[in-house]
């Protein structure tokens, strides 16, 4: 059986099905990493996205029951060269083609991914479709009449319905209210290590429900589409600093605190997308190697603070291989965040002091 994947702008690739046989569309958009693909699927942030693996093996070591970042697999649909035939891990459950399968995921094999990235590179991210069922013209013609990313609104679709607990590992220190744009499993778990217990509550939680939960200080989440389009939750955000509330943010919460601080965001050609990302530390001139997963940016300048009303706002953080925005920091308000992943489950973990840095702000000597 053939399969197809049609771009937007009608470039076309043929390979075998991989996973569930069908029909989807997406962002076709592509991840760099060469292990993690577990996570890569479970994030959250990848919802409504067709995640191409630069990586030519995928599925070596098969999928477990441990690994996952969050209750499905998230992604629209998966595109990999070379599929491994059999898992090798002593902690493998159960095959990737048979997890996507059963978890409805369409996606293709035998694309020469390295073409495809390519042709994303220099054209940018685009929708797609992947197709094991019908036609190329077909394809195209459902594939335009997708929506694109730009302007979707899609942290309700992923958030939690219900308000849970993750408790503090060991002694109790400190109590956070994480609000849930696509919250990762990993994250307060990180927290949790850190004598955090973390009240995890549905993105259009208000500041009122908040600070209801006794919260020391609010994490804003990771998560997926547009941040143009989260009018609701910078307006909580902006109430929460007016109450002098501590803030830590990353991914789409960066893009959210950046709103609320005042600046613009916008959409990048291809975006970040991997475990393999330069990041340095303007404060202390460190370079991370980070885990990243976004396609928008906070517009804000990287050569002076701002002048916002929570007080003066800089930028802490840039990507070095195109000076994106990384990371921001309020000199006058305990707040700030970082646009890439710092709980990081697949790796690496250069960014993991972030969370002790958020355990200071918390003990108030930030």
């Amino acid at each position: 059986m053939t399969a197809l994947l049609v771009l937007e702008d009608g470039r076309t690739f043929a390979g075998e099905p991989f996973g569930a046989e069908g029909e989807t569309v997406g962002e076709a958009v592509f991840n760099t990493g060469m292990t993690g693909y577990q996570e890569t699927l479970t994030d959250p942030s990848y919802h409504r996205q067709v995640v191409v693996q630069t990586a030519p093996h995928i599925g070596n070591t098969g999928i477990n029951d441990d690994d996952p970042e969050s209750r499905r697999i998230w992604v629209a649909g998966y595109v990999v060269r070379d599929p491994a035939r059999r898992a090798s891990s002593w902690r493998s459950r159960r095959s990737l083609d048979d997890e996507l399968a059963a978890q409805g995921v369409v996606g293709i094999s035998g694309v020469d991914t390295r073409a495809l990235t390519r042709h994303l590179r220099e054209r940018g991210a685009m929708r797609c479709g992947i197709s094991s069922i019908g036609d190329r013209d077909a394809l195209l013609a459902t594939v335009l009449a997708s929506p694109a990313m730009a302007g979707s609104d899609l942290s309700a679709e992923v958030t939690t319905p219900d308000a849970y607990r993750v408790d503090a590992l060991g002694k109790h220190r400190f109590t956070v209210a994480a609000l849930d744009y696509g919250i990762k499993t990993m994250t307060p778990h990180r927290m949790a290590e850190r004598g955090i217990t973390s009240h995890v509550l549905p993105s259009t939680s208000s500041a009122d429900a908040v600070v209801a939960t006794g919260a020391d200080a609010v994490f804003l989440a990771n998560g997926p589409g547009d941040p143009a389009t989260a009018d609701v939750a910078v307006e909580t955000v902006r109430e929460l600093l007016r109450r002098q509330v501590p803030v830590f943010g990353i991914c789409f919460g960066n893009q959210v605190l950046g709103r609320a601080f005042g600046f613009g965001t916008y959409k990048l050609g291809y975006g970040h997308r991997g475990i393999n990302q330069p990041v340095q530390d303007r404060r202390t001139g460190k370079v991370e190697i980070t885990a990243h997963n976004h396609g928008f940016a906070v517009d804000a300048p990287a050569d002076r603070a701002t002048d916002t009303e929570f007080g003066a706002v800089e930028v802490s953080h840039v990507c070095l291989n195109d000076g994106v925005v990384e990371g921001l920091v309020a000199r006058d308000t305990r707040a700030f965040s970082v646009q890439y992943h710092p709980e990081a489950a697949a790796g690496p973990h250069d960014a993991a002091y972030l969370f002790d840095r958020f355990v200071e702000l918390l003990e108030g000597r930030r």
